[in-house]
Order: C-alpha cells, then structure tokens, then sequence
C-alpha cells in the first residue's frame, strides 16, 4: 500500500513529456503566422481477460491505471477480484487486465449508455447499479482546506495551461492534494485516479475528489462508486447530479472560484473555519442577461 506524505503530489501532470501535445502552426485573427502545442488523441483497447470491453479516446499517459479504473467504475471488477496482470502493449495501444477468476460481465455489455462525458464516455450495465445501499463516510470537511485546495491546484503546470482542451480531476486528502490526472474526457481522468487507488489499495473515506468539469450525473455516480465523500469543482452543476448527490450523501461543491463557492448536497459536513473575505477573489463573469 502507498504511503500519504504531506508532500503534494504522489503523481502530477507532465504538461513537458513530449508525446503527450504536437507542435503545429496556424493563422491568427489578423493572418499572422502561430504556433502553438496541442493535446494528442489516442485510442485504447481495454480487454478484461479475454474479452475486448472498449476503445477510449485518451492522451496516453497511465493506460494501466485508467484501464483498471474504467473496469472497476464499470462494476466489471469488484474489490474482491485478484488481479493477476495488467499488459500493455505500446505498440498495439491495448492494455489487457488478467483477473485469478473469470469475471461475469457479459450482461454489462449488453447495454451501454452514452454519457455527458467529453470525447464520448459510455458506461455499461445500469448507471444507478450500486447505488441503492451505498453509505459514504460523513468525514467532516474544512472549508479552510477547500480554498487551501483550490490555490495549490490552480498554480500546478498542467497540460491545460500548456495547450488547453483538456480536462483535470485532483484526488486530494485534507488541504493536499494527492494524484493529480488529466485527458481530453474528464470520465478518463476520474476513471484514471480510480485506477491508481485500486491499484495501490487507497482508502476513499476522507478523500476528496477536484475537478475541473461539470458536475453531471456521470461524475456524481462515479465519485460515489468510487466511495469517495466529497465532489468540488470551478464549474456548475446538472440537476441529476445534485438529485443523487443528495440520494447518497455526497458532498456537492460547485463554483468554486476565489473566495465563493456553491453547496448544493451534504452542507452538514462542512466546517466553515476560513473567513473568506481574507481569501483573494476572482472577477465574477457578468451574466449573459445582465449583458443586455
């Protein structure tokens, strides 16, 4: 099992690694010549066994933990199943995960759902499978960590500050944060961190999950399955998200930028021990219907 320091980042973005962006040139607004570095795109062949399950869209780094952390997002495989391998094949772009018994997920393939997800996420089998009889943690949480969160994230190189078009999902622990993944689908991301805790064997009960994208009904259902209690993010929220946030006792932060942030699920377990108004704000964007 890992050890948690309080040194931030057990594993951080790689915005310098090479193959992950390409170097290509453009026109301006005004004709003039740019180059910039863009995200490269790669398909994955996930097998579990003998099985191909899918074919992901993702920039490449860590196929062994997102091929683990789809499988085990997906219900295909439990906490219990014995890993014995995990393959990847540079070359091929295939990653094969070999379990000690066969796994019974031929009935999840039988029915997919396209999700929200950014670069098409499909989920397998029932979304709300798990759900039922799920109790997460009620860890109490300081808002003192969410804005100590929020600063460390926001100053972190990443490929999005490289070349944009991506999306980053932090799993943190109190004020530090922890494995920091991003891809071109915020699914991948999540499913990536999921990955590195099954593999490493992470407790979720006082972790919690950051990221850059909306908070929809995927990202709720997957941070819940992943058992982890509380759910932030910069941007905005869909109403089924917040439904079942509410369902299964998850934390619900949204908006959150500079000293505000919105609560829409789980405000019992927060701890408000920071002033904000001693936390630096951002400008608020002016609303389209204020514009007018």
């Amino acid at each position: 099992m890992a050890t948690l320091t309080d040194t931030p980042y057990l594993i951080a973005p790689q915005p310098s690694l090479p193959r992950l962006t390409r170097a290509v040139t453009g026109t301006d607004q005004t004709g003039a010549s740019v180059d910039l570095r863009v995200v490269e795109e790669r398909p994955l062949t996930i097998y579990l066994n003998s099985r191909e399950i899918v074919t992901a869209m993702t920039i490449g780094d860590y196929p062994t933990y997102l091929a683990l952390g789809f499988l085990r997002n997906q219900g295909m495989l439990s906490a219990t199943d014995v890993v014995t391998a995990v393959d990847y094949d540079e070359e091929l772009e295939v990653v094969v995960v070999r379990t000690k018994v066969e796994t019974n997920h031929e009935a999840k393939l039988q029915k997919k759902t396209r999700t929200s997800g950014c670069a098409v996420g499909t989920v397998f089998g029932d979304m709300m499978e798990g759900l039922e009889n799920l109790e997460l943690p009620q860890t109490p949480l300081k808002t003192s960590d969410l804005y100590a969160l929020a600063a460390t994230i926001s100053r972190t190189p990443s490929l999005y500050l490289e070349a944009g078009a991506i999306h980053g999902t932090v799993l943190c622990q109190g004020n530090t944060p922890l494995v920091y993944m991003e891809d071109v689908g915020r699914h991948n991301a999540v499913d990536k961190i999921a990955g590195w805790m099954f593999a490493e064997g992470i407790s979720p009960d006082d972790k919690i999950l950051y990221t850059t994208g909306r908070l929809t009904s995927e990202m709720v259902i997957k941070t819940a399955l992943m058992g982890i209690p509380t759910l932030v993010s910069r941007s905005g929220f869909t109403a089924w998200g917040v439904e079942i946030a509410t369902q299964v006792g998850l934390t619900l932060i949204g908006r959150m930028k500079g000293q505000r942030f919105t609560c829409l699920a789980g405000d019992h377990r927060l701890i408000r021990d920071a002033d904000p108004a001693a936390v630096p704000d951002e400008p608020r964007k002016q609303s389209r219907k204020a514009a007018e």
